[in-house]
């Protein structure tokens, strides 16, 4: 089974123009939908997606064997060429998938405000390798990034976080990562790396494996159960993180008590403090129960189901449960099958 992972590494904080290429980029991404926006008709009957891009490209782009049409060139000057055809991709893609859900909004009974064509972006640019990034050889936690200093693109030093770099080298040596993808959480920028490995999971019968049943609570953050296939039972184990669940739990007060006094106008950035520990609190839940069933050598994860569609009625704090369940679910799966276990729901 092909899994892919990926790890986000930390820009240290540097006079770096960080914040101009991406600006830049985006302003690229803009143009390029405007641009395709409008010819879409002579783009949609390309249908190889190789030959569109292509043929997107070339309206953009002047060579020596080819007069572009549009001025994207001299809006843009210097654009280095992977990030430029990285720009024609996610335009082409926005635009096409514009269309795609006007024709289905013109299908139905077109209740509701039909699809809308956002110009304004949060695109992200790759920092493709030898062009765009390159390691440094003299330092193992720095790298060099080319970016727009305002003028020109420059080749610019960067540090990486020397804890992100050692769980790299750890978990990840001798394994071909990608392109970094450059990213922004709570106003720090990463590069976010992606790995992409062949992992064959357990063929063991169904009558001789061992099964890690997980039970999600809400007072027990979970039970696992190591059983075999006949329901005989080898062991279980509490996970239960208290300091972690008492800490929001603490905040979500906080919020009530500022909500009845202030009103619900201000409370956003609490919220989004409190679904950040929520995560870091999943994050640590998944991690011990693949770590369980790892150790008692199980072949199979066995959750259960849990209805995502629909909305959640509820409290605050009960959509919190059901959201981090969801969450749990989903980085097991991950990280299970990297062990090379299955799941099932």
């Amino acid at each position: 089974m092909r899994t892919v992972s990926s790890y986000g590494v930390e820009l240290r904080k540097q006079n770096i123009p960080i914040r101009q290429t991406l600006d830049i980029y985006r302003s690229a991404v803009s143009c390029l939908i405007e641009i395709y926006a409008q010819i879409w008709d002579e783009l949609a009957v390309i249908k190889e997606p190789k030959k569109r891009f292509n043929t997107a490209e070339h309206l953009v782009h002047t060579t020596k064997k080819n007069q572009a049409r549009f001025d994207f060139d001299l809006r843009f000057p210097k654009m280095p060429s992977y990030l430029r055809r990285a720009a024609v991709q996610h335009a082409l893609g926005s635009v096409s998938s514009y269309k795609t859900r006007l024709g289905l909004w013109k299908k139905t009974d077109q209740k509701g405000g039909g699809p809308k064509l956002v110009c304004d972006n949060h695109a992200m640019p790759v920092f493709y390798r030898d062009v765009m990034y390159r390691e440094d050889t003299e330092e193992k936690d720095g790298a060099y990034l080319k970016l727009y200093d305002g003028h020109d693109w420059k080749w610019f030093r960067v540090s990486l976080s020397h804890t992100d770099m050692e769980y790299l080298r750890k978990n990840w040596a001798g394994k071909k990562a990608t392109a970094p993808v450059l990213e922004k959480r709570h106003r720090k920028y990463f590069l976010r790396f992606s790995y992409t490995e062949e992992v064959p999971l357990t063929k063991t019968p169904v009558k001789e494996q061992i099964i890690c049943s997980v039970d999600l609570g809400l007072n027990t953050d979970a039970v696992c159960t190591i059983m075999r296939s006949d329901g005989t039972v080898l062991g279980r184990k509490f996970i239960n993180f208290p300091s972690e669940k008492d800490r929001m739990y603490r905040v979500l007060g906080r919020i009530s008590r500022f909500q009845r006094e202030h009103g619900s106008a201000q409370v956003k950035s609490r919220w989004a403090y409190a679904k950040r520990l929520n995560t870091e609190l999943g994050r640590k839940i998944a991690g011990a129960v693949t770590g369980y069933a790892e150790e008692n050598h199980a072949d199979v994860i066995v959750f259960e189901y849990l209805e995502t569609k629909g909305k959640i009625s509820g409290r605050k704090k009960q959509k919190l449960h059901l959201w981090r369940k969801r969450d749990i679910q989903k980085r097991c799966e991950h990280q299970a099958h990297r062990r090379g276990m299955r799941i099932s729901r």
